[in-house]
């Protein structure tokens, strides 16, 4: 039988629980990114804390992208469905426009930007010869394979550095509609994404042979972590959870996010990271609660109102703010990196770019999808809609992806 959501025309307004855990991973690689520019530039601001408050804080970065693996993996496979019925049904032509309108503009974007800072032999931005020059990068990003470069020549600048996940994503967007319109109406499809589950570890350990750059940008290291989310996305379309399966939901996948984030440590000592389960239970985790908030509808309170306004602006955030940081660590290295500094330099970058990534999306990204999902026939008869007279919803429901 076709995998299909169990009522195609419910309200799909945006998720503050799944906006919310987007925020918490961009929050995570925001940090990330400025401790490593503290740690370059040799400020011992971390002595005197407890090693896992530093961890939990300013080391979380890849568990980060992990949790927008999930996020994923489970709003394109939940969106398919809204549109196309069944996974099977799904023409992959309009699949390939809609991530086309929804990914390319900022991305073109950001490339022609960094190209020209590239020119202007701007530091931070010039790639070396050492990693193939600006041609060679262009090619990776365009070609979604950043990580395999940076894996075989060695890192690119910060802004083309964080493209390496774009590049996990954009070849699971490549294959995903070709696999769900061939397997999408069995449980071939089920089987296929859980071999991705149990092969993550080993992708992020064995198959690495070594390399400490691909145990963490690999294709199937990361492809798990998106499995997991589609997984999740299908369970959700074909069964209601009780109020009782939901809280025990919810209580268990807060559990594991905690212990993964907030327990990093001990899950070393333990084996976890040696072996690469520690980020299959941190996806397990995030798929849980990304379950208890599609069928819950939770809605934030006031206080989190930030932190989910973060996550739906998490595209642009997570592209646009390596240029925030490098613009407010010139600045804190020219007052002369004070100790005292350092906190008002993290949330000073966490407050900026946010505020640049909603400029981006209000005044670029979202008119730029618009207008070319106009331009390729969007609406309820058109670009893969199955569901008259209910346009609308698709729109609000898809273009959050």
């Amino acid at each position: 039988m076709p995998f299909a959501p169990a009522n195609l025309k419910r309200s799909w307004r945006r998720l503050d629980g799944v906006d919310m855990l987007r925020g918490l991973a961009i929050f995570f690689v925001l940090m990330n990114h400025v401790n490593m520019r503290l740690l370059g530039a040799k400020v011992p601001y971390t002595r005197g804390l407890p090693h896992q408050l530093v961890f939990s804080l300013v080391w979380n970065g890849q568990f980060g992208v992990q949790m927008f693996f999930v996020v994923s993996g489970f709003l394109i496979t939940s969106t398919t469905l809204r549109r196309w019925g069944s996974l099977s049904s799904v023409s992959v032509r309009d699949f390939y426009l809609l991530r086309f309108a929804r990914i390319a503009p900022l991305l073109l974007l950001l490339l022609a930007v960094l190209s020209t800072l590239h020119f202007a032999h701007l530091k931070d931005f010039v790639v070396s010869a050492k990693t193939g020059g600006l041609g060679r990068a262009l090619i990776a990003a365009l070609t979604f394979h950043i990580n395999l470069l940076e894996a075989t020549r060695g890192y690119l600048p910060g802004n083309w550095d964080i493209l390496w996940s774009l590049s996990v994503e954009e070849m699971f967007y490549l294959f995903f509609p070709l696999v769900c319109w061939l397997l999408g109406r069995g449980k071939l499809l089920i089987g296929l994404l859980l071999a991705f589950v149990v092969l993550g570890p080993f992708g992020r350990t064995i198959l690495a042979h070594g390399n400490g750059v691909w145990q963490e940008y690999s294709y199937l290291g990361g492809m798990d972590a998106i499995a997991v989310g589609c997984l999740t996305a299908l369970l959700v379309s074909r069964m209601r959870f009780s109020r009782l399966q939901l809280w025990m939901l919810g209580s268990l996948g807060a559990i594991l996010l905690i212990f993964s984030l907030c327990f990093s440590i001990r899950a070393y000592i333990w084996g976890l990271g040696h072996n690469g389960l520690n980020m299959t239970i941190l996806a397990v985790g995030t798929s849980m609660l990304v379950a208890v908030a599609a069928q819950t509808q939770w809605k934030s309170p006031r206080i989190f109102r930030p932190l989910v306004k973060l996550g739906q602006r998490s595209y642009e955030v997570y592209l646009t703010h390596m240029f925030v940081i490098f613009a407010l660590f010139g600045l804190f290295v020219s007052i002369g990196k004070p100790m005292r500094g350092v906190p008002a330099l993290f949330l000073a970058v966490i407050v900026i770019a946010g505020l640049l990534g909603e400029a981006v999306a209000r005044f670029f990204s979202d008119p730029m999808n618009r207008y070319l999902r106009r331009r390729f026939g969007d609406g309820s008869d058109k670009l893969g809609s199955v569901i008259e007279n209910d346009s609308r919803l698709q729109h609000e429901g898809s273009v959050a992806v």
